[in-house]
């Protein structure tokens, strides 16, 4: 990461976003945002912050450590929601990003029509019949990715490729990163490097909020979010649509 040049703003610049709250604001006023830049000019929390805050460590003013506090938060989501990519995405547009990604299935009613792949099923199994919590633990409603790792039967003589599924779950809103925590020892004492912590979105904002624009189409849904990109970041249409993904087909 050490090597990795930033495309952002300099220290001084008056415009360059300075805290995780300022970011929170603005992803709620403009709606969704990638967090690294892309081919859409603009459209990344990186071109708006400053590039020599990057991979410091100071909780206060680097954006790699904000998204940790943001991810927490839960006033937007945070995951793998653009081409495979992290992002935020604020709770208006929550929904319609849900009806597009998922063709308006939920999960139970995609796995009980038998149309979820059995990696899927594998690791959101460990998610379903979930109360929402307001612990700050998340206990029972959230899982430690290493974890879940081992609970789906990924790893070393099991399943493959868990992090593709995983990012995948989260392409499709089922899942998003709802905070960070250390792996801890079985004395309970924290250790390594925090690790995210996974949650189905229903159980943060609730089955009504996240199935709000079930009632449109989910090409609607996706004309909603191209359009208002579009008019946000011009940019190529292909280029767009990458980070987003492709147009369902009309139903």
């Amino acid at each position: 990461m050490a090597d990795w040049t930033m495309k952002g703003l300099n220290w001084d610049n008056p415009l360059r976003i300075r805290t995780a709250d300022a970011l929170t604001a603005w992803v709620q006023e403009i709606g969704f945002l990638p967090f690294f830049a892309n081919e859409v000019p603009g459209f990344s929390a990186e071109e708006h912050t400053a590039s020599r805050a990057w991979w410091t460590g100071n909780r206060s003013t680097d954006p790699w450590e904000w998204r940790e506090e943001i991810a927490a938060s839960h006033v937007v989501a945070y995951g793998k929601f653009f081409d495979g990519r992290a992002g935020f995405i604020s709770g208006q547009w929550l929904p319609y990003f849900a009806n597009a990604r998922r063709l308006g299935w939920d999960f139970d009613g995609k796995w009980q029509d038998g149309r979820v792949p059995a990696r899927e099923k594998a690791i959101m199994e460990h998610f379903m019949n979930v109360e929402s919590t307001d612990d700050p633990e998340f206990t029972g409603a959230a899982i430690l990715s290493t974890e879940l790792k081992k609970m789906a039967g990924f790893g070393k003589g099991g399943e493959k490729n868990f992090p593709g599924i995983l990012t995948g779950l989260q392409m499709q809103l089922y899942l998003v990163i709802a905070g960070f925590r250390k792996r801890r020892t079985k004395a309970g004492k924290d250790y390594g490097m925090p690790v995210s912590l996974l949650m189905t979105p229903e159980s943060i904002w609730g089955y009504e909020a996240m199935t709000a624009a079930y009632k449109e189409a989910p090409h609607e849904s996706w004309q909603r979010i191209f359009e208002h990109t579009r008019k946000l970041w011009p940019a190529e249409d292909a280029a767009i649509i990458r980070l987003i993904g492709k147009m369902p087909a009309e139903q």
